[in-house]
Parts: structure tokens; sequence; C-alpha cells
């Protein structure tokens, strides 16, 4: 099966760097396309391993919209240093221009501005290629991503709405949560202004990738970068479902090991939120994913092939669901295909059966709260 990584098979195995060196080399393997090399230096000109970008690549210009907030200014940082970036707006109701100036002295390519308040989501978002939306209040302990509900609901209407009028072309990114009823809130926006293309709403669930390899990985004795992991479903509790029978390399486990590993991807979030007791929620690995994900969607608008990504979205890959996360191709107008879920583990199947009333419900509650007066 097709890896739920940006990945064209087979794939190289990247070189084993360290940290960000004094070069300010990203080096981190995390940021794979399709042959799993690295983000190139952002300083110097050479081409990253096994192809040659620098003569092709056209440079984006990204909004974040909820640039101050606990995720909004590590994934900042991370854009900042992406040579696929030329401009990179950065939004939110306060603390924002404080963010920009200080990233603003970071020696890379990549422009930097700040925009506060409702006045100014115009500046942010006019011309944007690729807009992020992390912005909402963060999970905290005794929390679930449903009971941000309430909250971040209204906040991604609103932005969804300016992305209606400022940036209809953009492709969206969506990280606040719930993912689950979000991503149909923003779609339901959008068709209301006459600009909806369901290709360009994307659902990042790529955190739930990230730590389905790196449990796996720590499980099985394994080197993190060889390992990929299909994530299937949703983004909240039991609607994430990981397809630990499609890992690669192949991996075998019991049925008690395969249940509690599923048990803690889905629950991993959690995790975080109560070792960080009340300080936060997994804002840096939240970060990180973001990053990885539209490094992967920045390629693709660049016209590079084979880009792959588990993403939620509308698609008739499941016919229970009218969103749904699975493995999609990206192009440079979104989703250009998406990739069959594959054979399931009996264990696996019972899972995606199980989720149906909790994700049709989480999907029903984001169409309802968008089209209400």
């Amino acid at each position: 099966a097709t890896p739920c990584v940006a990945g064209v098979q087979p794939r190289a195995k990247p070189s084993r760097a360290g940290p960000i060196t004094a070069s300010l080399r990203v080096v981190t393997p995390a940021f794979r396309r399709a042959d799993n090399v690295q983000l190139r230096s952002v300083r110097s000109s050479a081409a990253p391993q096994g192809r040659t970008l620098g003569a092709t690549v056209e440079a984006k210009n990204v909004a974040l919209l909820g640039a101050a907030g606990g995720i909004g200014q590590p994934l900042a940082l991370l854009l900042k240093l992406n040579p696929q970036i030329t401009e990179l707006r950065l939004y939110d109701i306060a603390n924002v221009k404080g963010v920009a100036a200080d990233l603003s002295h970071i020696n890379t390519s990549v422009k930097v501005s700040g925009h506060t308040g409702p006045d100014e989501l115009g500046a942010a978002l006019t011309g944007a290629d690729l807009v992020i939306i992390p912005a909402g209040v963060p999970r905290k302990p005794g929390m679930t991503r449903d009971d941000l509900f309430n909250i971040n609901a209204g906040i991604v209407k609103t932005l969804a709405t300016g992305v209606a009028q400022h940036a209809p072309g953009a492709i969206l990114n969506i990280i606040s949560n719930p993912v689950n009823s979000t991503v149909p809130i923003a779609a339901e926006t959008l068709k209301a202004a006459g600009v909806y293309d369901k290709r360009k709403v994307l659902g990042v669930t790529t955190l739930d990738v990230v730590r389905a390899e790196t449990f796996v990985a720590e499980a099985k004795g394994l080197d993190v970068v060889d390992v990929q992991v299909p994530v299937i479903g949703g983004h909240a509790g039991e609607t994430i479902l990981p397809l630990l029978s499609q890992a690669t390399p192949p991996v075998a486990f019991s049925k008690a090991e395969a249940a509690a590993l599923t048990q803690r991807i889905q629950n991993a979030g959690t995790e975080v939120v109560e070792a960080k007791a009340g300080a936060g929620s997994a804002t840096l690995s939240m970060a990180y994913a973001a990053a990885r994900f539209a490094e992967s969607v920045l390629l693709a608008l660049n016209g590079e092939k084979d880009v792959v990504e588990c993403t939620f979205v509308e698609s008739d890959v499941h016919p229970d669901f009218k969103f749904f996360a699975s493995k999609v191709v990206l192009g440079p107008n979104g989703v250009e295909d998406f990739l069959p879920l594959g054979e399931l583990s009996p264990a696996e199947q019972a899972g995606l059966d199980g989720m149906n009333e909790l994700l049709t419900k989480n999907i029903k509650t984001g169409i309802e709260f968008a089209n209400k007066a």
C-alpha cells in the first residue's frame, strides 16, 4: 500500500544529520516529500539530495491565522525556515506584531509581516496561496476536542468567511479543533459564499501519523525515519484509526499489543495535556506536524508529483461519511486523487465500523453550526 506520508516509491533513506546547525540547515527528517529527502539549506543554494528544485520552485505566499498562539508561534518559526515561501503573513487578534518582529530578525529570505484584528485580516489574506488556521483555544486537563467546539467553531467560521472574501482560491489547512467539525464548518461557509472547492479544504491530521510512526518505531526498536503508518477516519478519540497492519516496514503485533498501541495513539493528545498539567496542549508536536503537511502542500503547488499525505477532507472514500481522513495525492489544486483504504485487519475493520456514530455526529454538528442563522 502507498504510505501515508509524502512519498514516491521506492523511498530513499535520508542522511542522518544533527539538529539545526550553524549553517541553519533544516535537517529534521519529518519533512518528508516524494523521495523522503530533507528540506534544503535555508542559506545555501544547494538542492536537496536526489532532487533539483531550485530552478523550478516558485515561492508562495502563506497566511497563518492564529499566529500568536501556542501552535502558531512555533509553526511560524518552522515556516520562516521554508525556502518555498516568499511571504509569511501572521494574523491574530493580539500580540502578533511582536511575533512578526521577532521572526523578521532571522536571516532567511522569507518576508514576515504581522496583522492584528479584523481590520487587518484582508491584508493578511490577499494574494495568499496557502492559508493555515491554528486559531482557537487550546485543550486543558479534562477537556476533549469536542469541549472546544463552542469557542473554536465561531472562530473558524469567521476566518473562513475572511478567506472567502480575500483569498477564495487559496488552499486551506485547518488545524483548529475539533477538526472533525471545523472542516465541515469551513466547507459550508465557503459554499455559502460560492467559492467552495472541496479539493482545497484540508483538515490537518498529520500529528496522528507522526505519533503512530513514532510509537511503532519505539515499540519495535526501528529507526523512525524508516517507519510509515497510515491513519484514517477522523481526528478525535476513537475516530483516529491507525492501520498498523499496513505499516512499513511490516511489523507484527499481538491483538493485545495492537489494541494498546491504537489506544495510545488515539489518546496521545490527552497524554500531553495531562503531562503539561494545565500549562498547555500538544503545541510543539502539532506545529511540527503542521509544518510537515504545509511542506507537502507547497511542493504539490509547485508541481511536485506523487505527493501523498493523510488529510480530513470531503470525499467518497467511505460511503458513510461525507468527510473522512485517508491517503490522498496532492497536486497544484489541492487533492488530486484519493487512494484506496486497502485491506484492513479484523480489529481495524471493527474500529472503522465503531467510529460511525461519533464521526457522523461530529460532521453533522459542524454542518449545522455553519448553516444556522
